[in-house]
């Protein structure tokens, strides 16, 4: 078997999502644009000018050939639930990046040191690149859909709002798919507005709920009068300062520190993670602390 010549410079490759490049690799911009039905920037650079674009030869992209950019490191498979580490912006899935950094603080990739202390609070979940994986992958979003739905009916729990949202528009885009059903955009339209109508009403109620006690642990701050909440699993730390800030009328959310056991959470955690991660084998409510926002001291040791 001869082996693979380096492809003519005018040689373009179409992968299953249309994507573009002059070259074996996709980049990130070529997959973002992708996704955002635009050609990548060098593309729209060659119809910007004018110029009449020469007859390229084309041949579709095998998905192993950009597996390297969709894949996990630590489990080698397919990205879900992708998490970005804020400081190098390597991705993983995020349960393989928290099991890992419970006993370490560097990147799995690069070694580069997220944080001495709290690692976890420097990721972040990149929904963007999830997007790519689930419409560059046939069928993963459905098997992972699949699979979640059986893990709580496993445990005898009821399957979170979302999943069932993610499963039943999976579902129908599929079934869509399969009876050759075309919609006019008017009628398309038409739909998204009523979704959207309805998803605005529904305040996030349909979503896992998780049951809240938020205590004050300084005397520079007042507690709530009503410290006992409920409230969808996908609301964020940040959700819950902005919150605080407003009933006890600070000048900036800012200002506050939110800590569940004695731990400072990043802005970023989700409700249902700061559960999984630091109350997993607790009963509900959820306890977490907030403080004036403390900030560190550099102390000088001088020898004498």
């Amino acid at each position: 078997m001869c082996p693979r010549s380096q492809p003519p410079r005018n040689l373009r490759f179409v992968g299953p999502a249309g994507l573009e490049g002059s070259c074996g690799r996709v980049s990130a911009g070529c997959l973002q644009a992708a996704l955002r039905g635009c050609p990548p920037a060098w593309h729209r650079g060659a119809q910007l000018g004018g110029e009449e674009t020469p007859k390229m030869l084309t041949r579709k992209i095998k998905l192993w050939d950009i597996n390297a950019h969709i894949t996990c490191r630590l489990c080698n498979g397919y990205l879900i639930d992708a998490t970005t580490v804020t400081e190098c912006l390597h991705t993983f899935c995020r349960s393989c990046l928290v099991k890992y950094l419970e006993e370490n603080n560097t990147c799995p990739t690069c070694r580069i040191v997220i944080h001495q202390s709290h690692p976890l609070q420097y990721i972040g979940h990149d929904r963007t690149m999830q997007d790519i994986v689930y419409k560059l992958v046939p069928g993963l979003q459905e098997a992972e859909m699949k699979k979640q739905r059986e893990f709580y009916h496993k445990l005898g729990m009821e399957v979170p709002g979302d999943i069932k949202g993610e499963t039943c528009s999976a579902k129908q885009h599929l079934d869509s798919h399969r009876n050759g059903e075309t919609k006019t955009d008017e009628n398309s339209n038409k739909e998204t507005s009523e979704e959207k109508q309805e998803e605005d009403n529904d305040y996030h109620r349909s979503d896992e709920q998780v049951s809240i006690c938020l205590e004050c642990n300084s005397s520079k701050l007042r507690g709530l009068k009503r410290k006992w909440i409920r409230c969808s699993a996908q609301a964020t730390v940040l959700h819950l300062k902005k919150f605080i800030a407003k009933k006890l009328n600070l000048s900036s959310f800012n200002e506050l520190d939110i800590l569940c056991n004695e731990e400072i959470l990043g802005k970023d955690h989700t409700l249902k993670f700061v559960v999984v991660t630091r109350w997993r084998f607790k009963k509900a409510p959820l306890l977490l602390h907030y403080r004036p926002k403390m900030d560190l001291l550099m102390v000088k040791v001088t020898i004498q």
